[in-house]
């Protein structure tokens, strides 16, 4: 079967899932109730779900893009592969109820934990999607070349899994983790499109 309706499903899930979490950022009351006046001072209860927020939407902007970049060298879909692109999503559809709950207790250690478990889960079905996809189009196809090793792919859930029970040690360094783990990724996988490259 074609591709074209798993993509835009994808698209429209991973837009609600942004929407939703934008909207968890609360509008703030003024300090003062009594002078009516807003002032920066207001925001300052919103910045760990503010930066909780940011953290979730570059992971989000980090799975549509490879996400993209997979599907664009995937000609069509089986049955497994839908099976497979719903995993992920179901697991990416958990980040607006984490990013809240962590962001609105301040990084307490069991939402963290809770956080650094989904993103764990999201890896792992990313894989299970990667490998779904080049088990029905074969070692020789352009993802499985693409993909290669996959150090990134590889390291990314041992740092999650190490970041899970760090997060009742110390909060900070389980997000500390996250982090880097997001910025091992920011950089968008060329691997797909250099592979593209050559063979045309």
């Amino acid at each position: 079967m074609e591709k074209n309706r798993l993509e835009a499903f994808s698209d429209g899930v991973l837009a609600i899932v942004i929407t939703i979490m934008v909207l968890e950022l609360k509008v703030p009351h003024p300090a003062d109730l009594a002078s009516h006046s807003a002032t920066l001072a207001d925001l300052q209860e919103l910045w760990p779900v503010f930066l909780s927020y940011v953290l979730s939407f570059i992971y989000v902007g980090i799975y549509w893009n490879n996400h993209h970049h997979m599907f664009h060298s995937t000609k069509r879909v089986t049955g497994g592969i839908l099976w497979a692109n719903l995993h992920l999503l179901f697991w990416l559809s958990l980040f607006p109820f984490t990013t809240a709950w962590m962001g609105a207790n301040h990084l307490a250690p069991t939402p963290t934990a809770v956080y650094g478990f989904v993103l764990l889960m999201a890896a792992i079905a990313y894989v299970i999607l990667q490998r779904t996809i080049i088990a029905q189009q074969g070692r020789n196809s352009l993802l499985a070349t693409a993909v290669g090793k996959d150090w990134k792919g590889k390291i990314s859930p041992l740092c999650y899994l190490a970041a899970i029970p760090l997060a009742f040690v110390s909060p900070w360094i389980s997000s500390s983790l996250y982090i880097l783990v997001a910025l091992m990724w920011l950089v968008p996988d060329r691997r797909i499109e250099r592979v593209l490259a050559k063979r045309e």
